[in-house]
């Protein structure tokens, strides 16, 4: 029986995957550990009565499990680890924050019209930790082999490469070395590549989020 999930459709083209980080990492956890799935694509601004019905909140990704809707990437990806547990994913506990302050330090700079509010240093300040990180215990988060901190990361890295690239002409400095590495490594891994969004759509799904209206 293949999993039924309900992921973000893309704004404009509702028969596209969107750009939701926190949905990509489900779908490349259930890629890794091989999961059949059936994707449900909801349109946002449009949402089907079904869905709402079974999920009044509204929130993607949600993931049917035995006749019920559950919503929460964490809450998911606990869930796919018990139900499913080869490959073995889950990240050994003293590494499962690693890089966990990425997201908002991006979020942060990404908005930020003023460039001496201090942003842009501490996403660099996070982004260097992480290379000292991978450094260390390289080539992934937990050494060899990929985690569940890895695949939670990949998605949110990507936008960060896609969104700051656009909007500020920014890039990660040359100089983190292991940084690049390892998202080439996530970049290019076939469950990624399965379920990221079309770069047009990452950027129209940031637009609102830098210049509201």
């Amino acid at each position: 029986m293949a999993l039924e999930v309900a992921a973000k459709a893309a704004a404009g083209a509702p028969e596209i995957l969107g750009d939701c980080p926190f949905t990509q990492r489900v779908l490349v956890t259930l890629e890794e550990k091989k999961v059949p799935y059936k994707l449900h694509l909801i349109n946002l601004a449009d949402k089907p009565q079904w869905f709402t019905e079974v999920n009044p909140e509204g929130k993607v990704p949600v993931v049917k499990f035995d006749d019920k809707w559950v919503s929460d990437s964490d809450v998911l990806v606990g869930i796919l680890e018990e139900k499913y547990p080869e490959p073995v994913l889950k990240t050994p506990p003293e590494f499962a924050s690693v890089g966990s302050k990425i997201f908002g330090s991006f979020v942060t700079f990404l908005k930020s019209k003023d460039p001496s509010d201090g942003s842009e240093q501490a996403l660099l300040n996070e982004l260097k930790a992480l290379d000292e990180h991978l450094k260390a215990h390289g080539p992934y988060i937990a050494g060899e082999k990929i985690t569940a901190a890895d695949l939670s990361l990949a998605p949110k890295l990507y936008h960060l490469k896609v969104a700051l690239g656009h909007f500020k002409k920014w890039t990660v400095p040359e100089s983190l070395t292991h940084y690049h590495k390892y998202t080439e490594l996530l970049f290019s891994r076939e469950s990624f590549v399965k379920t990221i969004a079309e770069d047009k759509y990452i950027i129209a799904g940031w637009e609102p989020k830098v210049n509201p209206k």
